[in-house]
This record gives C-alpha cells, structure tokens and sequence, in this order.
C-alpha cells in the first residue's frame, strides 16, 4: 500500500517533471503520452504529444503527473492535484473508495483500466480528489 501525490498540468507536465528529476534525482517508472494508449483514439496531434502518464521514483515514493488534454477541462492551478493511494487488493481498494466517495462524488467507477487491474476517482466531501488503484491482477 502507498499514498503519493497526482499532478495535473495543462501541457507542460514533461518540462515540470524534467526538472522535477534533476531536483530530486529518481528514475521515471512510467513515462507515457497520449498517444501511446492502445487502440486509435480520436484526438488531436497536439493532445497525442501530451503526458498521460509518468510516475517519478523519489526515496521509495513517487510524484506522479499528467496534462489535460484539449477535451477536458484545464488544471485550476492551485488546485491541480490528487491524492493516489494504492491499494493492496480489489477487496482493500473498494472499502477505500466506499469510504472516502461517501458525501463526495464519484467521477470514475472502480473498474479495470489498460493501465490497472482496478481503478476509480473521486472527490471527497471534503473536495480532496483522489485515485484508487488495485495492485496486481484482477481477481474474479
């Protein structure tokens, strides 16, 4: 189990991180555009350029980021963040997003993803945003 930071960004997230990397040191884990998804996706050439994913490894943590692509709303800066908890398995992962969704709104059902086993976002009723995963494999 691990709590890390999310970052969102409105396109510059792979200048951020650059530096990000050569302040704290670490080695990216993940490091994927827009357009590395699987399948064809309807987007722009501008949004496909754009970070979808990238994990940074920093003293057994990580910092992880994104942009927001043209079809989503911008990053309120400020407010551009999540907090991304990774769950030892499905069971732990849904009483985590029950618990934090309750009050909040659920803005991605826990559901496998190409990208995890088991995933979902919300915000608390405190209007923290949150990401839940699910390591490993899915379970039956």
């Amino acid at each position: 189990m691990a709590l890390n930071t999310y970052l969102n960004f409105n396109g510059n997230c792979a200048a951020a991180f650059a530096q990000y990397k050569e302040i704290f040191g670490g080695e990216y884990t993940t490091f994927m555009t827009f357009g590395d998804m699987p399948g064809e996706q309807p987007m722009s050439e501008t949004d496909k350029a754009k970070i979808m994913h990238v994990s940074l490894g920093i003293d057994g943590g990580y910092l992880m980021g994104s942009d927001m692509p043209d079809s989503m709303p911008r990053a309120t800066i400020g407010d551009n963040f999540s907090l991304s908890y990774s769950a030892s398995s499905q069971d732990e992962a849904n009483r985590i997003f029950a618990a934090l969704s309750a009050g909040g709104k659920v803005n991605m059902p826990m559901q496998q993803t190409f990208w995890s086993p088991w995933f979902g976002m919300l915000v608390d009723r405190y209007g923290i945003q949150w990401m839940i995963a699910a390591e490993g494999q899915p379970e039956e």
